[in-house]
């Protein structure tokens, strides 16, 4: 867990359907409300699911550089944070050619909230995640379905009684696993009382 973190680059090597499998197995056997396991998981091969999830993917990124107002920093730009966008651009550039594209999807459950609802399939997703990472691969969760949902549906044939929760890319890492960086424990766990810090 430590290294699982979000993996955007990938060497030009496939991911081949046991490792697949390994990582979708994983992802079912995660928790869900009441047990329903309102799940599915679509793996996307076809040209025409990857060219959409591609157009989705652009649509995004330049979404996100007119709201956060990003600039693509120079090759010569070596901080975190411009190596970071340089990262970002070159996954959403890349789109539906990352060697595996999932989709999760959720049937909503009648009186759940959306946070409820999301309790049943994060957990799978989350399974998948650490499961690729036992196998040496690496993957990021994107939200690109939101500039390419109608399509998607489509190509898909997701019924409309069905949510996309997330895309998921997946691939082998071009570089190492890297350490994740996360906030002390002392930010973000209390006992008893939200004033009263851990330890």
């Amino acid at each position: 867990m430590r290294t699982a973190s979000t993996v955007r680059r990938y060497l030009d090597r496939p991911v081949g359907d046991d490792a697949l499998e390994r990582c979708l197995l994983a992802a079912t056997w995660a928790p869900s409300g009441a047990n329903q396991q309102p799940w599915k998981f679509v793996v996307l091969k076809s040209k025409e699911a990857r060219d959409v999830v591609t157009a989705g993917a652009t649509r995004t990124w330049q979404a996100l550089r007119e709201y956060y107002r990003l600039s693509t920093p120079g090759d010569e730009a070596d901080d975190p944070k411009s190596r970071a966008l340089r990262t970002m651009a070159e996954h959403t550039r890349v789109g539906g050619a990352a060697p595996a594209l999932v989709l999760f999807c959720i049937r909503p459950q009648a009186g759940a909230s959306e946070l409820q609802q999301g309790a049943s399939i994060f957990p799978a997703m989350q399974n998948f995640l650490l499961a690729a990472r036992a196998q040496g691969l690496g993957a990021a969760i994107t939200l690109w379905h939101y500039s390419c949902e109608d399509e998607l549906r489509s190509v898909a044939a997701i019924p409309d009684d069905w949510q996309i929760a997330s895309l998921l890319t997946v691939g082998w890492p071009k570089g190492r696993h890297h350490s994740v960086r996360r906030k002390p424990l002392s930010e973000v766990a209390v006992t008893d009382r939200w004033d009263k810090p851990w330890r």
